[in-house]
């Protein structure tokens, strides 16, 4: 028998998340870092969270933005990996620039 979860309110996501940022908070000093860790979570890939982090630093975040909701708005069925799409997507968007 298969179950699937119910679907979570997203104040209760919000709150979780901030949790979890609030159990890092010694270690996050800047802005550019949550938003760092933040995309390693929503890509699934906390092994490259210095990448990510570093990216945000040094990449316009409006870039980062536009590449984060290309990957959002993909069927989950179809992807493989969220942070390879996402690093061919950003490569794009800068292309264009």
């Amino acid at each position: 028998m298969i179950t699937s979860n119910p679907p979570q309110l997203f104040a209760d996501t919000l709150v979780e998340y901030k949790k979890k940022l609030d159990r890092r908070k010694k270690y996050i000093k800047n802005e550019f870092q949550a938003y760092g860790l933040m995309l390693a979570e929503e890509l699934e890939d906390w092994e490259h969270k210095s990448l990510y982090i570093r990216l945000a630093k040094n990449t316009d975040k409006s870039l980062l933005d536009k590449a984060l909701y290309f990957i959002k708005d993909q069927n989950r069925n179809t992807i493989n990996s969220k942070a390879r799409l996402f690093m061919w997507k950003l490569k794009q968007l800068k292309n264009t620039i």
